[in-house]
């Protein structure tokens, strides 16, 4: 996607540990314009798959999940890291690890709203290794729902979670991938390598 590529070029910042750093439109201050287009992106893309739930994890992921549900007509539930009062019983969870962040959290997502008759279309920010995206494989899997596949918006092409989970046969759909940030320079892989 042309788009994102560029706003990636032009406000993206490469810090130490091959950390990208997209907070000016995606993941702390989020640009309206770039989340449309990147929902109608992902709704063409993943279009007459059947898929009637999206789900994301907090917080990140949320803006292209709710754009991506607003184009294809179907709620957007995303995995909470934190219990509430109202958020404590009858839930699937799991853990996953965020590199950024150094921490492991518990994922939790409400039995109330994803069961065996839902057809699902995984979103999130970035795959990197891939935990993110396992962990919210796993409650689809213990909500014994239909995996569609899963649209991210920026994978780091250079880490092995993309390779790995294609190799188990989920379709993936990234909408830009890094090829490299060594040297503090960006480049992205061919077109069609996405």
């Amino acid at each position: 996607m042309q788009a994102l590529k560029d706003k990636i070029m032009q406000e993206g910042k490469v810090l130490p540990g091959s950390v990208l750093k997209v907070d000016a439109f995606l993941n702390h201050q989020i640009d309206p314009v770039l989340m449309k287009e990147i929902g109608e992106t992902f709704a063409k893309k993943f279009a007459n798959q059947g898929i009637n739930k999206i789900v994301t994890i907090e917080s990140s992921g949320i803006a292209p999940a709710v754009m991506t549900g607003l184009n294809m007509g179907v709620p957007v539930i995303f995995a909470r890291k934190s219990k509430s009062l109202t958020l404590k019983d009858h839930l699937y969870s799991t853990s996953v690890y965020s590199y950024t962040k150094q921490t492991t959290s518990e994922i939790s997502v409400s039995k109330d709203f994803l069961g065996k008759d839902d057809v699902v279309l995984l979103l999130d920010d970035f795959l990197a290794n891939g935990q993110a995206l396992y962990g919210l494989i796993d409650i689809v899997n213990q909500a014994g729902a239909k995996l569609a596949g899963a649209g991210i918006v920026i994978e780091k092409g250079f880490q092995d979670g993309g390779k790995k989970l294609r190799q188990q046969g989920i379709r993936i759909e990234s909408l830009a991938t890094i090829a490299s940030l060594q040297d503090g320079k960006i480049t992205f892989s061919e077109s069609g390598a996405n």
